[in-house]
């Protein structure tokens, strides 16, 4: 845990109190060995960031002092539309493209996702967003990302997709064609960013027809085929990566 996160409801005044049994207090106790006049790194959720320091135990609750002037990151502008993979993989997933700064998710259905998928308890709320709160804990960020289910393709992609700002739409294909490198030189890749990225065995031809009607550019990461969720933090780093020497 980089930053201690906490509900906009929690906060009296500058006072940030924690009930004891808190699993961020006996981190903060425990794990990272704080104890009354030390500081550490807070942040409101969807709110600023900055220091707190930690006045003591009093009632069963450890009260922290808090000062918060520091704005999030900037928003990276990403959202990533993920063919739903299997429950493991969709945790690892959810936290580290947080770490990235994703800001919305849509998980949809497509031809080679099993219904199942969808009952996993990975996707009821609170599993969701506890995962979300372990990625802007690691990230030292502030803005909870949305999570979107889709579980049918066709309504997503007509109804849904055009609704979506977006300045480029990437849609990541494990066949011959361009990489991000090559759409990065002909000014193909801006902010904000939609980026697909499909099961393992990649789209169907129906699913590519569909998202190219609604403006996505088909690229490829080569002749390998990588797991989804290596797949995805391989991507989100390239972006992030283009997008910065976009800047300069």
């Amino acid at each position: 845990m980089n930053i201690l996160l906490f509900e906009p409801e929690e906060l009296a005044g500058s006072l940030l109190c924690l009930a004891e049994q808190d699993r961020r207090v006996q981190h903060i106790v425990q794990v990272l060995g704080l104890a009354p006049g030390d500081d550490l790194r807070v942040g409101m959720l969807n709110g600023n960031m900055g220091t707190a320091r930690i006045l003591g135990l009093r009632n069963g609750r450890l009260e922290i002092e808090v000062s918060l002037a520091t704005p999030p990151p900037v928003p990276t502008g990403i959202e990533l539309i993920l063919a739903l993979p299997r429950p493991i993989m969709l945790q690892r997933i959810l936290k580290q493209a947080t770490v990235f700064g994703v800001s919305r998710f849509h998980l949809i259905r497509s031809q080679k996702v099993q219904k199942s998928f969808f009952q996993g308890s990975v996707l009821q709320a609170e599993n969701l967003r506890e995962l979300l709160l372990q990625g802007l804990a690691q990230a030292v960020d502030t803005r909870l990302p949305e999570v979107c289910i889709h579980n049918r393709f066709r309504p997503f992609v007509e109804d849904v997709v055009p609704t979506l700002k977006a300045t480029s739409r990437l849609l990541a294909h494990p066949v011959a064609g361009p990489n991000l490198a090559h759409l990065h030189a002909t000014d193909r890749i801006g902010s904000p960013l939609l980026l697909a990225i499909g099961p393992e065995g990649g789209w169907s031809e129906h699913e590519v027809g569909a998202f190219r009607d609604q403006g996505f550019t088909s690229f490829s990461l080569g002749p390998r085929i990588l797991h989804v969720d290596t797949a995805v933090l391989v991507l989100l780093a390239q972006l992030q990566l283009l997008q910065d020497l976009r800047r300069r």
